[in-house]
């Protein structure tokens, strides 16, 4: 064949297109396996970061078996659903249900402080998802670690929520008043002090800091049927 000819020219861009694709295709197949052993492993770190526990890559799993003693799913209604995988549900897609099909996660953790209570969160910030984990102590009202995290909020702005300085100020923090009435905490641009109920929000970062005092009201308030029922 003239190698001059647009005939071959075609052709062999053509061969060159499925020769790189199927490279490409065979590279990704075979790296799916580490992505989703990575993608695990980073939500065990996250959970166990909302415990004030410190892992990396090497140990997040062995940690996460030592202080995770049960997890499963709950509905709105408080009760535990059988035979789901309390650690693969995506907060993202149960969000797009209606109420009474949706599943909550929840995580009983023994930690060397006592037993805590351990729940997802999942909602949207400025520009993106953002999600996290709150850890309550054995009242199931007060708050012993957070973590947040974030997809593209802006950085020094609302990707600050994922610092630890901001993450601190919620430890100790009340989701009830003393008549057992569901406040959730709220995200105030300045003056939280001692108040109970409120945290500092991001400098800037307005928008972030609002949409972060949704998701822990909405997700919280999803929880509220289990922590009612399992209250001391």
């Amino acid at each position: 064949m003239n190698r001059n000819s647009n005939t071959y020219t075609i052709l062999f861009s053509i061969i060159m297109v499925i020769i790189v694709a199927t490279i490409l295709t065979i590279v990704a197949i075979s790296l799916q396996p580490a992505q989703k052993r990575n993608i695990k492993i980073e939500k065990k770190k996250n959970i166990l970061s909302a415990l004030n526990i410190q892992s990396n890559a090497q140990n997040a799993t062995e940690l996460y078996d030592k202080y995770v003693i049960e997890s499963f799913a709950v509905n709105l209604n408080g009760d535990k659903v059988v035979n789901i995988d309390a650690f693969n549900i995506d907060l993202k897609k149960e969000l797009k249900k209606d109420e009474e099909n949706q599943l909550w996660p929840v995580y009983v953790c023994a930690t060397e402080d006592g037993t805590k209570y351990l729940f997802a969160l999942y909602g949207k910030g400025l520009w993106g998802p953002i999600w996290g984990y709150i850890a309550l102590n054995d009242d199931l009202n007060s708050v012993y670690g957070v973590y947040f995290d974030h997809k593209s909020e802006t950085p020094g702005l609302g990707a600050e929520i994922s610092t630890q300085d901001f993450q601190n100020q919620f430890k100790n923090k009340t989701l009830f008043n003393e008549n057992n009435m569901f406040i959730s905490i709220d995200v105030v641009k300045s003056g939280a002090g001692n108040n109970p109920f409120a945290v500092d929000a991001v400098s800037g970062g307005t928008i972030t800091s609002n949409g972060l005092r949704d998701m822990i009201k909405i997700c919280m308030t999803a929880y509220l049927g289990y922590i009612e029922k399992n209250k001391k």
